[in-house]
């Protein structure tokens, strides 16, 4: 779950961070008031999308008139695809330099990763790339908690002028921030360093672990709600995971590791998968409305159907799958592979029903959906 700048830093605020003062404003008139309030402001673009300075969605306002005339400029355009509804009018604060600090889930290390740049204030890949020497990464054994002695030595050689302390304060805060707030991703850009050597957040992306959205539902009710097709939406509204893919080839499969190995040789086939959609777990008995779902897409072209039952039985899953099959009446190819629990139950369901006979090699079925799908 996204949450967009001032919803993230927020969530920083109530961490015990320092962030600017800012108001949250959706209307013009608003925005003059804050800015009334606050003297010299920034107008932000509130949107969950990057870049928006470069997209005209962020301006410094001296004055009042300014400030309007910036907020009557913003509000209403798009960036990124989306519709800009609300500004955050935030103080000015003046910064000697910019640093960038982030802490997110790291598959490489299996831990969270604090990763720290003394170049901040643009883009991670650009600044990896035109300052590499000063990037520095530092993962976090969860079960001991943040070393403040390995901070320090992250940070060793930087030229952070004079500012470590309140730096190595800062890291130890975030991440006690991340940990409670079950984050997935906390990235702070810049991190403005002041004249007197404290730092503050002047910008927060905030991703939450949807998974442990129950457990923060204080802090979920300010998430952005993640953007949907109307089949992403069907499928959620049933309690199936699907996502939609500009492929041709449409796949059904039980269980999550099964359904990407099987986009995977898809694409190694030289096809490209439709759809991310699984029916493992608790989910196995939507076999009906799995089909209908992946049929709806009009770019599939063919169907590979990959059942491997271990707790789920592959002839329920089939059974489903034909019957929506009968009432859908689709004219599109498809192959089938089944192996496990009930597939010689299932393997005589396809047979008798379709006429088919599933490969007994995912990589038949595979190259097959594919061919057809040309």
């Amino acid at each position: 779950m996204n949450f967009v700048e001032h919803a993230g830093k927020r969530m920083l605020k109530e961490n015990g961070l320092p962030v600017p003062s800012g108001v949250l404003c959706s209307t013009v008139e608003e925005v003059e008031t804050a800015a009334g309030r606050l003297g010299p402001c920034v107008i932000k673009a509130q949107v969950a999308t990057g870049k928006r300075g470069k997209a005209g969605g962020i301006k410094l306002s001296n004055t009042v008139p300014e400030a309007r005339e910036n907020a009557i400029g913003i509000l209403g355009m798009e960036i990124g695809g989306l519709l800009v509804e609300r500004v955050l009018v935030e103080e000015q604060v003046r910064f000697t330099s910019e640093f960038y600090l982030s802490i997110f889930n790291d598959a490489a290390t299996k831990s969270p990763l604090i990763l720290f740049s003394a170049a901040g204030g643009m883009d991670i890949e650009e600044s990896a790339a035109t300052a590499p020497e000063l990037m520095r990464q530092m993962p976090v054994d969860i079960r001991k908690g943040i070393n403040l002695p390995a901070v320090h030595e992250l940070l060793e050689g930087l030229d952070l002028f004079g500012s470590e302390e309140h730096i190595v304060e800062f890291i130890a805060d975030l991440y006690t921030a991340y940990r409670s707030t079950d984050a997935e991703l906390i990235e702070i850009n810049p991190l403005g360093l002041l004249e007197d050597g404290r730092v503050i957040a002047l910008d927060c992306k905030f991703i939450l672990d949807d998974q442990s959205a129950y457990r923060q539902e204080s802090l979920a009710e300010g998430g952005t709600p993640e953007r949907l097709t109307p089949l992403e939406q069907r499928a959620r509204d049933l309690g199936l995971k699907y996502i939609e893919l500009p492929g041709e080839v449409g796949i059904l499969a039980n269980g999550a590791g099964l359904t990407m190995t099987t986009m995977d040789a898809v694409t190694h086939y030289g096809g490209s998968p439709a759809n991310f959609l699984e029916i493992g777990g608790d989910a196995y008995t939507k076999g009906r409305d799995a089909l209908e779902i992946v049929l709806a897409n009009p770019s599939v072209k063919s169907l590979l159907v990959n059942f491997c039952g271990a707790f789920a039985r592959t002839d329920v899953m089939t059974d489903g799958l034909l019957q929506a099959w009968k009432d859908v009446n689709p004219s599109i190819p498809v192959f089938f592979t089944i192996h496990g629990t009930g597939e010689e139950e299932a393997i005589k369901l396809v047979q008798n029903e379709l006429g088919i006979t599933p490969y007994d090699l995912m990589d038949d079925a595979v190259t097959a959906a594919v061919e057809a799908a040309r």
